[in-house]
């Protein structure tokens, strides 16, 4: 007979598993992008919470769909700080400017979402009286968790992530990355 807890188990292994595909495949600290889901939750809820919706079929999916954009967001600043460490930067210097490089892109797209789902939050059409608490849900996740997201992760990053330095340790990179840089400058300047 097996134990009683044998689904936990199996549950906490499934959990490891995707934890390593993440960390494999993105090449980046999966709890660092982890973080954003609870900033999101917390967002969606307190939105459906402030204007009085429920919690039904329609505001979880628009949670699931609110987690997907929020951890895509974590995504690009901690993979765009990464690739600055392994061109190297330190880890201060590289989580600075990948919160910086990433900071218009992070909220173009929630703008968009945002402008894209806004007539679902505001009911306009035929029988979309039940999906409002979707439209809020992620309208209100996407405010907040976006905007905790821009401070949390790179703080997060700095307190987690490791010094990544091995490649640019290499004399081969070291003068590859000093003549782009060298071109970039010369681009730069106005031609007289």
């Amino acid at each position: 007979m097996r134990p009683r807890n044998y689904r936990k188990r199996g549950k906490l292994y499934h959990t490891r598993y995707r934890f390593n595909i993440l960390r494999q495949i993105y090449d980046v600290e999966p709890l660092i992008i982890l973080l954003t889901v609870p900033l999101a939750l917390f967002g969606a809820l307190f939105s459906l919470w402030y204007f009085g919706e429920t919690l039904n079929i329609f505001s979880k999916i628009g949670m699931v769909m609110l987690i997907g954009l929020v951890t895509k967001n974590g995504i690009l600043i901690v993979e765009f700080a990464n690739q600055r460490q392994i061109q190297g930067l330190t880890l201060m210097a590289a989580i600075k400017d990948a919160a910086a490089s990433r900071f218009r892109p992070i909220l173009m797209t929630s703008a968009s979402t945002i402008l894209g789902i806004l007539p679902i939050a505001l009911s306009f059409g035929a029988g979309s009286e039940s999906r409002v608490s979707m439209g809020i849900a992620v309208i209100g996740g996407l405010l907040i968790g976006t905007f905790l997201t821009l401070f949390i992760i790179p703080a997060m990053y700095s307190y987690i992530a490791k010094e990544r330095s091995h490649v640019s340790e290499d004399p081969v990179f070291r003068s590859l990355e000093r003549i782009r840089i060298q071109d970039e400058e010369a681009l730069k300047k106005p031609v007289s």
